[in-house]
């Protein structure tokens, strides 16, 4: 089973002697970034700092830093536990062609077994403070790269809902402290937090918002899910770890926040009420610009008696961005084979950013049939934002880089198999040359058909594979030849 809240989840960890406890006292400017960093790109330990110098907090770090952390953490075996129940929920009720991903998402929210659970008595409302007594400079708030713009929250999973519809959304941004009670809300232009934003402002209200830090795993991990404006993310992180999520009513916002989680802020956001943020050394590994963001008075914090702050460190990666990333892959398999049947595989590389590249393998039926593949892409929801889809015939390993690339790489005709349009990109992609929008390549490495007018005489060559006979006999003497 998955674990209920953080705090259980670090005990295990330790029993597993997979935690290390720090005692020395730590700078969260620059040293713990320092430190983290190091730790994660050698496939080290999660981190419990003890003593963190400006805040009486524990922080705990790189919780989600491995494949084999994130499964324990979500109570999983493999990745595939997760994309195999959502595919066989959705199995029997496939129609045939085209479905939206939110029809999809829609069938999930059939299970009445997983909705979030409404509690009263919540462990993160033990300590209450409101108003003066707020001091946002007593929370471990981390400045990991030299050019940063400040220090930033990086774990908060922010709450909104739509002013209209009441539609929650629950998503994770990174969050500068401006100073005691301000924070700034990096919320991009496709995100949803940032329309509920611009609808309230539109309707000339404020905004309500609260923000947790040190929640269950599985909530967590459903902040960073790619998921419709209009599917709960509770409802997800109950059906991830097969149990409801139990939340509680906000102290001062009309908003539900999780019981178990370790700290909650809460305030409301004014209208036009904006502040420069950033720049800030992001996942990309590059630093993203300064810009002017919605900037949060907060007007109450609640939190456990001895509560554990939970943050994570991005950069260059590979990052704890990781093994979340590797789990939204696996995880939504199925669904992308609904929008987009022709696909057998696909895989994101961390070194992409997860949306800057995908590699897909397909069964190809057809002439063009890769470019047809290349724009269902580019039109199915986030997707839209992937700037390279290189696609390759169905008995190549996506995972394995090196044959991907061996097709990709060296066996195209760029002038016939290359596509290259513009669409709209990330937030933070610096490459384009005017933001949000740019230009996209699609790369078709598959094996070419004569009525894509590969008319050489000899057609496509066959890839040289070993003599199956041959190949068994070495195996049964390989230890004949003192190999």
């Amino acid at each position: 089973m998955a674990y209920d809240d953080l705090r259980s989840l670090l005990r295990a960890l330790e029993r597993d002697r997979d935690l290390k406890r720090i005692k020395a006292e730590v700078d969260p400017y620059l040293e713990v970034g320092e430190i983290v960093d190091r730790v994660q790109k050698s496939g080290g330990p999660a981190l419990l700092f003890e003593n963190v110098k400006g805040s009486d907090l524990p922080l705990a770090m790189n919780v989600f830093g491995t494949d084999r952390r994130l499964l324990k953490a979500l109570g999983l075996e493999s990745y595939d536990e997760i994309s195999e129940k959502i595919g066989g929920l959705l199995k029997p009720e496939l129609p045939q062609g085209f479905v939206g991903m939110r029809e999809a998402f829609g069938k999930l929210g059939a299970m009445t077994h997983v909705p979030p659970k409404k509690v009263k008595d919540a462990p993160v409302q033990e300590v209450v403070l409101h108003g003066d007594d707020v001091d946002l400079e007593s929370l471990p708030a981390l400045f990991t790269w030299p050019e940063d713009g400040g220090s930033f929250f990086n774990l908060g999973l922010t709450h909104t809902k739509h002013p209209e519809t009441g539609v929650r959304n629950l998503g994770l941004y990174r969050l500068q402290r401006h100073d005691r009670r301000t924070i700034g809300m990096h919320w991009q232009i496709h995100k949803d937090s940032r329309n509920h934003y611009q609808v309230a402002a539109r309707r000339g209200e404020k905004l309500p918002v609260a923000i947790a830090f040190g929640c269950p795993p599985a909530v967590t991990y459903a902040s960073t899910a790619p998921l419709p404006g209009d599917i709960d993310e509770y409802l997800f992180a109950g059906f991830t770890q097969g149990k409801r999520v139990e939340m509680t009513d906000c102290k001062t916002v009309p908003l539900q926040v999780p019981a178990n989680a370790e700290v909650v802020l809460e305030g409301w956001l004014e209208p036009g009420k904006t502040l420069p943020e950033g720049p800030f050394g992001d996942h990309t590994g590059f630093y993203t610009p300064q810009e002017d963001f919605p900037a949060l008075t907060i007007d109450c914090v609640t939190m456990r008696r001895r509560p554990v702050f939970q943050s994570i460190v991005v950069g260059r990666p590979p990052t704890e961005d990781g093994p979340l990333g590797r789990a939204t892959e696996r995880f939504f398999l199925p669904l992308l084979k609904i929008i987009v049947p022709d696909i057998v595989d696909y895989h994101l590389p961390e070194a992409g950013g997860f949306h800057n590249c995908m590699i897909v393998s397909i069964e190809k039926k057809y002439p063009k049939h890769a470019q047809k593949v290349m724009h269902a892409i580019w039109g199915a929801h986030m997707l839209s934002l992937e700037k390279l889809i290189v696609v390759v015939d169905a008995e190549c390993d996506v995972r394995d880089l090196h044959e991907v690339a061996w097709r990709a790489l060296g066996n195209v005709d760029y002038s016939r198999d290359l596509t290259v349009v513009e669409g709209p990109v990330d937030h933070l992609d610096h490459a384009s040359y005017q933001q949000f929008w740019g230009g996209k390549a699609g790369v078709d490495a598959t094996a070419k058909l004569p009525e894509e007018g590969y008319t050489r005489d000899a057609g496509w060559p066959a890839t040289i594979e070993s003599d199956p006979d041959v190949a068994r006999l070495v195996t049964e003497r390989w230890k004949e030849y003192g190999l």
